[in-house]
């Protein structure tokens, strides 16, 4: 089976080197949707290096790797091998719907470019949408970012679904969905995150949570000042990424309420700190439990339960060592690393005033315990993390359609 890859941004980069490394698919299929510096030559080495994980040589082989590991360049085709598998690079259309995917055998595509991401705008949209990868010929159509319908008041289409791998890929109806959502690095780690306390204490225990992404720096973010363009209202985003720390948003909170929709019901909290890293993130999640005399929340049963959880899945991983964001870039294949010795727990009574609620018989007031729980999780927010996982859903998606 053929694999389409529409654009070579950063998730589609890596995605192509997890798939050569892998070697699931037959071929693959690379859409850039124009023309790359001078020669075929010119894309063959925006694939063959990276400034944050090196050469894809030294990915696949590690300090014995070759010199190059792509070979057959034919210009006049647009293909090349590498590592042993064909590519084929076409560079006519931007737009998917004029995309040549039937004539190149593909029926998967994964669209990297986050420009489409409203699963309701119509095929023929005058700038493009992820339904005109289905018009040019592919079946299913898996997406690297989170749906965002754009008009108010629509609803998500019954063909469209929002996963992550390991946590609600059964969601995933191979009869009825044909665009699928894989949400973001920062909804993947914190997904596995939150589902490992869901299932043990139960979110009846939630009162309330809470999480800022420290995150590296995305392909969005200048690298110097640049004026705002017109309507703009976030003026940061046009700051330096090499010299500012830049308080930003996240939408993790709506696309985790879509995979583990028991949060619906908790007052949650998301939001983002951009940082001067090309890669290599950090999720502090706060939460508040209702705790319980007999059975008290602390430490020590936190961390037990990110170990036991680790144990039965490699998506989530406990660590007891004292890391640092470089140590997660690129490895290890895991959603999240949690590190155990920055859990922290408090214990406190709070007392609630009864009287507001005009409770007949009810004390004037109530101690209920409460614990606040602070867990650190790591992510590689592009290759180790989110592109490893994003590899995973895609063989799973290709291995049902039969």
């Amino acid at each position: 089976m053929k694999l389409g890859i529409n654009g070579l941004g950063r998730i589609g980069k890596l995605s192509l080197w997890h798939h050569v490394s892998r070697q699931h698919f037959t071929e693959l299929v690379v859409n850039v949707g124009r023309e790359v510096g001078t020669s075929l030559a010119d894309i063959a080495g925006v694939i063959e290096r990276d400034s944050t994980y090196g050469r894809l040589a030294n990915y696949l082989y590690g300090c014995k790797a070759p010199n190059s590991v792509i070979t057959d360049l034919d210009e006049g085709k647009g293909t090349m091998k590498v590592n042993g598998v064909p590519v084929t690079i076409l560079r006519q259309s931007r737009d998917p719907k004029g995309i040549a995917w039937k004539d190149n055998g593909v029926r998967l595509v994964v669209d990297t470019t986050g420009a489409f991401t409203d699963p309701t705008a119509d095929a023929d949209a005058p700038r493009g949408s992820l339904r005109g990868h289905l018009q040019g010929g592919a079946e299913k159509v898996l997406l690297s970012a989170p749906f965002k319908i754009k008009q108010k008041g629509l609803e998500m289409p019954e063909d469209a679904v929002t996963t992550v791998m390991g946590i609600n890929d059964t969601d995933y109806d191979s009869a009825r969905h044909s665009l699928i959502s894989a949400a973001s690095c920062t909804t993947t780690c914190l997904a596995f995150m939150v589902k490992p306390l869901l299932d043990y204490f139960g979110a009846d225990k939630f009162l309330s949570a809470s999480m800022v992404t420290v995150h590296a720096a995305t392909g969005s973010q200048p690298v110097l000042d640049r004026v705002p363009g017109a309507g703009a209202t976030d003026l940061r985003k046009n700051r330096s990424i090499l010299n500012n720390i830049v308080l930003t948003s996240t939408g993790a909170a709506k696309a985790l309420f879509l995979v583990l929709p028991e949060m619906k019901k908790i007052g949650f909290i998301a939001e983002s700190v951009r940082i001067p890293t090309s890669s290599g993130s950090l999720i502090i999640l706060v939460v508040n439990f209702q705790d319980d005399p007999e059975r008290p929340i602390n430490r020590e049963l936190i961390n037990s339960v990110y170990s036991d959880f680790g144990k039965q899945t490699s998506y989530l991983m406990y660590s007891d060592e004292q890391l640092v964001s470089g140590d997660i870039v690129g490895a290890p294949a895991a959603a999240a690393v949690i590190e155990g010795k920055e859990t922290h727990t408090r214990t406190a009574n709070i007392n609630v005033n009864m009287g507001q609620f005009k409770c007949e018989g009810a004390p004037d007031k109530l101690e209920v315990p409460v614990t606040q729980a602070v867990i650190y999780g790591w992510y590689d927010n592009e290759l180790g993390s989110y592109t490893n996982l994003l590899g995973d859903r895609t063989v799973s998606i290709a291995e049902e359609m039969v």
